[in-house]
């Protein structure tokens, strides 16, 4: 699994990352990652991502995004 999701699991498990979480709210609550990583990774690893890559995240209707079980 990727260091950035599990940098989101933890920071869910800490509250400082809710459920549902838009980029900014993962530069906030991750803050080690390149800037362009937070508007980049999520919609690459979303469920039916064009790209068939590893879905780690769901994107809700809200544009917001959660992780996957």
């Amino acid at each position: 699994m990727s260091r950035f999701v599990d940098d989101i699991r933890q920071a869910q498990v800490a509250f400082r990352l809710g459920d549902r979480f838009r980029p900014n709210d993962a530069r906030r609550a991750c803050p080690v990652w390149a800037d362009h990583t937070y508007g980049v990774f999520l919609p690459k690893h979303r469920q039916g991502n064009p790209g068939g890559y590893t879905a780690y995240f769901l994107q809700n209707p809200d544009g917001t995004y959660s992780l996957l079980a």
